[in-house]
């Protein structure tokens, strides 16, 4: 299923403003007749179908995972690294966000409520429509509790303390952070229980269709919330799960999971689905009602494309590269997610965009000699970046994440020995040793740190690092804190409280009461 953006006056926040005078009220409001609205809308199956639809748009928009999401997300961690001249992104990495400015990561605050609303107006007026087809009815509904689950997320685990909006209201409170993370869950739960493992096996007006949330991604995002929340043993219980559904397996090839030509491939539990060929004059969609002008296409290649390719806005770090090198494969070779992952000057030479990278950079030592980003650019497909569009899908959530949160799950609730199986099975498809032969007997502590390695490389700009640092309380603990800094210079402005994001100011200004998060 490729996203279509549909342009109803129901799916976007309006306001009416009425002025007082001898004229009737009722004789101010005019219903544009080019424009569904709430008495029109919302009466069939296609309908809601629509609805549900328009709400999963809002992940492909600038403030998603169009393009902002993913740099908030990356840039914070000791994976990756920003020179770029624009100082709201050279910020995000430095800890150092302006209150004042709302780029970027006011996008993406602004744009997660407006999944949000378009959620709650599904989850409001769907229940009242009398369709044909109960069991779509259901998945209709139950993709909207996710996608609420997937925004809220996202503003719960960045933001801190924000509203937690379940029902359509003109002012939300704001919320504590443990407020907000209990209807996170509770949107995950209702999910899971109303969607199928597969669109494969049914009838309806989305049969077939790949793309849309499914039961193994409703109790993945559980799991995950429930170990953001150290709840690890309902965490260990609902991966379990998502095991146990058979419906997932880890793909041979590493790389196959940033690739356009191998989406929705069987270790995506969910990916936001980006295609440069689906019409749209704009580059991707920047906010607002929804358009049909929008394109469907993501900025994040020419966003973190290596210079003279795309904008080189983001680059990984050499403690990443570094670390990659620590433990050989089986055979003795390179861990094959470094050359997944990054660009490098490669002993016997590397192709990217069709050009031998050392030749092409031999009159920049600088280049030569740096670091750039593979995953998920059109290296083997494109000449550069600079059309702005790229199809690659953004996998949010991998079976392998499943089995390695599964393992600190296990290990967490005092089952170490059998945390070294799930690790293992990442281990064994990029062919290094059994971790219980080069590493046996690990204590809990150990096996702790242990899987923090394993992540790293497992995960590097997928937006998971940070998550993982912040969670496991890495900048709280000053021992860490000062190897994190030794790590990527970035650290060292590092401020306590700035591991969340400032609520914007234009929300502080709406919101009567909102306090802003401490250390702004």
């Amino acid at each position: 299923m490729k996203y279509k953006i549909l342009s109803y006056a129901t799916l976007s926040l309006s306001l009416l403003v009425l002025v007082t005078s001898c004229v009737n009220d009722e004789d101010l409001v005019q219903a544009d007749p080019n424009l569904a609205t709430t008495g029109t809308f919302w009466k069939t199956d296609v309908d809601a179908m629509q609805g549900v639809n328009a709400t999963y748009a809002a992940l492909i928009a600038d403030g998603t995972y169009g393009r902002s999401t993913p740099l908030l997300l990356d840039l914070k961690g000791d994976d990756a690294r920003s020179y770029s001249p624009w100082d709201a992104m050279y910020n995000v990495g430095r800890f150092n966000n302006s209150v004042s400015n709302f780029a970027i990561y006011g996008w993406a605050y602004e744009t997660y409520f407006i999944g949000i609303n378009r959620a709650n107006q599904v989850l409001q007026n769907v229940p009242k429509i009398s369709m044909t087809d109960a069991a779509l009815k259901n998945r209709i509904l139950g993709q909207a509790y996710f996608l609420r689950g997937l925004y809220l997320f996202h503003a719960v685990n960045m933001f801190q303390n924000v509203p937690v909006p379940t029902e359509i209201a003109a002012i939300y409170k704001q919320k504590t952070n443990a407020e907000g993370w209990l209807q996170v869950i509770a949107d995950f739960k209702a999910a899971a229980d109303l969607l199928p493992t597969s669109y494969s096996n049914i009838t309806g007006l989305d049969a077939g269709q790949k793309g849309r949330a499914t039961k193994g991604a409703a109790l993945g995002y559980l799991g995950k919330a429930y170990l953001f929340t150290k709840d690890f043993e309902n965490a260990k219980t609902t991966f379990k799960k998502v095991i146990d559904l058979g419906a997932y397996s880890l793909m041979a090839k590493y790389s196959d999971n940033f690739t356009e030509a191998t989406e929705n491939n069987s270790e995506s539990l969910f990916e936001v689905q980006f295609d440069r060929n689906l019409g749209g004059t704009w580059i991707f969609p920047t906010g607002g009602t929804p358009d049909t002008s929008w394109g469907k296409a993501s900025a994040r290649a020419i966003t973190y494309g290596p210079r003279g390719f795309g904008w080189t806005d983001v680059q990984p770090t050499f403690a990443l590269f570094n670390e990659y090198k620590i433990e050989k494969t089986e055979t003795g070779q390179l861990d094959p997610r470094l050359d997944a992952t990054v660009l490098y000057n490669k002993p016997g030479g590397v192709k990217l965009y069709g050009v031998d990278f050392a030749t092409y950079y031999k009159n920049s030592p600088k280049d030569l000699n740096d670091l750039f980003c593979k995953k998920y650019e059109n290296t083997d497909t494109k000449s550069n970046e600079f059309d702005w569009k790229s199809g690659i899908n953004e996998r949010l959530l991998r079976y392998s994440d499943i089995l390695l949160m599964y393992a600190e799950s296990l290990n967490e609730t005092g089952d170490t020995p059998g945390a070294y199986t799930y690790i293992q099975m990442v281990r064994n498809r990029v062919g290094l040793p059994n971790l219980s032969t080069v590493m046996p007997g690990l204590t809990k502590t150990a096996m702790r740190e242990q899987i923090g390695h394993e992540r790293f490389l497992e995960f590097p700009l997928e937006g998971h690092r940070f998550d993982d640092i912040r969670r496991w309380g890495w900048l709280q603990d000053s021992a860490k804190l000062a190897w994190l800094k030794s790590r990527d210079d970035e650290f060292n402005s590092y401020l306590t409280g700035r591991e969340f994001f400032p609520i914007p100011q234009g929300e502080m200004d709406n919101n009567i009461g909102t306090i802003q998060n401490s250390g702004y």
